[in-house]
C-alpha cells in the first residue's frame, strides 16, 4: 500500500528558477470524487495512471502504474472530460529535500505551486525563501480541482492572494 504525504505552497517571486530545468507534464481526471481520484499523466515521454483516496491531513492512498504513452495520450484525448492540465516541473534540492515547483501552463497560467512529499505528517524541513503561504489543505489547490475550476477562471481578487 502507497501513502503520499504531501505539504503544499504558493511560490513567490522567481529565484526559485535559479539553474532549473523543467519537465512537461499533461494530466487529466478519469475520476475527481472526493473518496478517490484517477489520473492519467504523460511526464516527458513516459505515461502513468495514477489512483489517490480521499486525503486525510496532509496524507492518502496513492498507487501509480507506469502505462504505454499512446495509451495516456489517447485516454487524454477520450476519456478526459475536465481541463486537461499542462505544467512545466521543476525539481530543486534544497535543504536536503526535493521540492517539486509547478509552473502552470493552459487554463491554470499564472499559477506556481511548490510540492515536498515527507516521511511523515510531522517530519520537519528546511523552508526555500521563495516559499509563500501553505495551502496544502485548500482543495481549489488541488490538480484534480484545477482540472474542473482553472486557475484562470477565478475572480482576480482570489488571484491576487496567490501572488
Amino acid at each position: 500500500m502507497g501513502v503520499e504525504i504531501e505539504r503544499k505552497f504558493l511560490v513567490t517571486g522567481s529565484d526559485w528558477r535559479q539553474g532549473s530545468r523543467g519537465r512537461l507534464y499533461r494530466q487529466g481526471y478519469l475520476c475527481t470524487e472526493k473518496e478517490r481520484t484517477v489520473r492519467v499523466r504523460i511526464a516527458g515521454e513516459q505515461g502513468f495512471l495514477t489512483v489517490k483516496g480521499k486525503t486525510e491531513g496532509i496524507s492518502r492512498l496513492e498507487f501509480e502504474y507506469e502505462i504505454p504513452v499512446q495509451e495516456a495520450n489517447q485516454m487524454l484525448d477520450t476519456l478526459c472530460r475536465t481541463v486537461i492540465v499542462e505544467k512545466i516541473r521543476h525539481r530543486i534540492v534544497h535543504g536536503g529535500k526535493v521540492w517539486e515547483v509547478d509552473e502552470f501552463l493552459g487554463a491554470n497560467q499564472g499559477l506556481v505551486l511548490a510540492e515536498i512529499e515527507l516521511e511523515s505528517e510531522e517530519e520537519p524541513f528546511e523552508s526555500p525563501p521563495w516559499l509563500g503561504r501553505e495551502v496544502s489543505g485548500e482543495s481549489r489547490f488541488y490538480n484534480s480541482s484545477l482540472s474542473r475550476n482553472p486557475y484562470g477562471t477565478w475572480p482576480e481578487e482570489e488571484k491576487l492572494l496567490c501572488r
